[in-house]
């Protein structure tokens, strides 16, 4: 059973920065693709950065390219994504979300098998 616990949100005034973590278990991930979305109220959720576990090699979403960056810890089963300069429209709650790997870049949510809860991310302006 792949279990997925983010953590890290919390309160941040526009142009500051947070890190989110993804501790995530169950499973060996050397194959596996782990990505972030968002989802804004209202709004539908949006893709936000994608790593594969086995090269790091990873994808973004042209909305967050030179501001954010994901990354993980193989040793501790754990991604992370660092948010800088961060603006009111980033406001979400951030949740991570994995499947098997495939080729090619996924974005759209029904494309991964497993989620976390989420954490709330809100930046104040």
């Amino acid at each position: 059973q792949v279990q997925l616990v983010e953590s890290g949100g919390g309160l941040v005034q526009a142009g500051g920065s947070l890190r989110l973590s993804c501790a995530a278990s169950g499973r060996t991930f050397s194959r596996y693709t782990m990505v972030w979305f968002r989802q804004a109220p209202g709004k539908e959720r949006e893709f936000v950065a994608a790593i594969r576990w086995y090269d790091s090699s990873t994808y973004y979403a042209d909305f967050v390219k030179g501001r954010f960056t994901i990354s993980r810890a193989s040793a501790k089963n754990t991604l992370y994504l660092q948010m800088n300069r961060l603006t009111p429209e980033d406001t979400a709650v951030y949740y991570c979300a994995t499947r098997e790997y495939v080729l090619g870049w996924y974005t759209a949510p029904r494309a991964y098998d497993y989620w976390g809860q989420g954490t709330q991310v809100t930046v104040s302006s």
